[in-house]
């Protein structure tokens, strides 16, 4: 009777409907342990990168800049093998040159985001100065850590015509934008593996196998017929500018693709500024090494081309940035430092205002500025307003850079017969061991730099409130240095002057 008295107790079912509970529970938390981050969905993304042009080599004459491929969750296992991603990581960028000059001739290289971008793994250890000199650090830095299996010879260690070099930093000498659209988790893994069995042998040509056909080939890949080629205003090639162009057309075909524009600025320095890629008669149109010969020799042709160009050619990719903004979340890398705690997106959708900004902003922080530059030139008691350009060289020319065990640059400067140490990177530009006078008057000329540049080069408005942010401070700290507040009193004088007034 004690049996049954305890069988129809509301503790009895209470204890039966826990293990009920418990069984049913217990292993579907524990799939979901083993599955980990696998059994979370998460958005990846493929993008085409669009680097502006520079004025060197071929590019003097066609304008067309460069392109790559952008792919946030695959990684890379070696320069020439892919991956899935880790937490923490950022993506990789694979890209194709005329020649890599590895010991072997290598199609393409892959490389992480980071890297790609600013030379380094973390963000945070950007360089806010850019120089060749501080690019070569860069550069060999990741040759040592990453390529030295591949780059033993002599060509690939020391030339300067050896393109691998294109893929460390790409942002210290040109502005770029990627374009980019969802993909799956399944998509990724089949391209990983097509793209580590094919084999990676370099026939690169000019024409029909040039960086533009590549990145081509690897968005068709993932979305067969996307992109191609604009053959009547590229004049029968492929362009870099041609391939974003109909990527953005696709997307307004397939609007769940969700397509985001991600720019990125050129670090202000002593390189020259890069310029806007253009399309063939993009090229023919605006360029007068071009336009020139023409009038004179086919003028019959110009007719032609610029109804090509502005009937069917144009493409803005500072506009595409605009209606379709995102910033770069760069402290979704910070997890290798551990300060911060893994970001699942990599490019952050925002509004147009956050990324690039409105026309009263900008003003207003010229404005601001103009009276902060007054103010400074006032107390250092100069002549006239300092250039930028004549500070960025003269930095370069007094000071010799170097790596800390990060990555993170530093310059040790000499002036009137004293050596000190200035961080040139986001991490230590305001650290202890930075000459607070110089740390501001760089970030004065930095910020006098991004005012002045055009919508293609300059930062979004997310980074500029960044940078003003760390001006203030260095601001506040260069005062001190030159006008430092007096001691308090020690203890012992503190009692003497009891002593004297009692």
């Amino acid at each position: 009777m004690p049996d049954l008295v305890y069988l129809m107790s509301a503790r009895y079912w209470a204890g039966a409907w826990a293990r009920k509970i418990t069984a049913l529970i217990l292993p579907a938390a524990f799939i979901l342990f083993l599955a980990g981050p696998a059994a979370c969905p998460a958005r990846a993304d493929i993008g085409i990168v669009l680097n502006e042009s520079l004025d060197t080599s071929v590019a003097r004459i066609t304008g067309s800049g460069h392109s790559a491929v952008y792919l946030s969750h695959v990684c890379a296992e070696s320069p020439v093998k892919l991956r899935p991603c880790r937490p923490g990581e950022m993506g990789s960028v694979i890209s194709n040159y005329t020649t890599l000059g590895e010991d072997q001739p290598f199609e393409w290289n892959v490389v992480p985001l980071s890297i790609y971008l600013y030379g380094v793994e973390d963000p945070a250890d950007r360089p806010l100065f850019a120089s060749f000199e501080i690019r070569h650090l860069l550069e060999e830095r990741y040759r040592e850590k990453y390529l030295a299996a591949l780059c033993a010879g002599e060509f690939c260690r020391k030339s300067g015509k050896a393109e691998w070099r294109e893929m460390v930093g790409a942002s210290l000498e040109r502005s770029l934008y990627i374009f980019a659209v969802d993909t799956t988790p399944e998509q990724d893994l089949r391209f990983i593996a097509e793209m580590n069995a094919a084999s990676n042998v370099n026939h690169f040509n000019g024409v029909t196998r040039n960086c533009a056909n590549f990145a081509e080939r690897l968005v068709n890949t993932y979305f067969p017929h996307s992109v191609g080629a604009d053959y009547i205003n590229d004049f029968g090639m492929t362009s870099p500018k041609a391939i974003a162009r109909s990527l953005t057309r696709y997307v307004g075909r397939h609007p769940e693709l969700e397509l985001r524009v991600i720019h990125v600025a050129q670090v202000p320095g002593t390189f020259k500024r890069s310029t806007e890629a253009r399309a063939g008669t993009e090229q023919l149109f605006h360029s007068k090494k071009f336009l020139v010969p023409m009038l004179v020799f086919a003028d019959y042709g110009i007719p032609v081309a610029a109804g090509s160009y502005f009937l069917t050619g144009r493409f803005n990719p500072e506009r595409q940035f605009e209606e379709h903004p995102a910033v770069l979340e760069r402290d979704s890398a910070a997890v290798v430092s551990g300060r911060q705690p893994l970001n699942a997106e990599t490019f952050v959708p925002v509004t147009r205002a956050s990324a690039a900004g409105t026309r009263p902003q900008w003003k207003e922080y010229r404005r601001e500025f103009q009276a902060m530059l007054a103010e400074y030139t006032r107390e250092e008691d100069l002549p006239r307003r300092p250039n930028a350009a004549r500070f960025f060289k003269r930095l370069n020319s007094t000071g010799v850079p170097f790596l800390g065990p990060g990555g993170a640059v530093w310059m040790r400067v000499s002036q009137g017969g004293h050596t000190s140490t200035l961080g040139l990177s986001e991490s230590n530009i305001l650290a202890r061991e930075s000459n607070p006078r110089l740390a501001y008057r760089l970030l004065l000329t930095r910020m006098e730099t991004v005012l002045r540049s055009p919508k293609h080069s300059r930062e979004t408005m997310t980074e500029l409130e960044e940078d003003w942010g760390r001006l203030r401070s260095a601001s506040v700290q260069s005062m001190l240095a030159a006008h430092p507040l007096p001691a308090p009193p020690s203890a012992s004088s503190a009692q003497t002057r009891s002593g004297d007034t009692d």
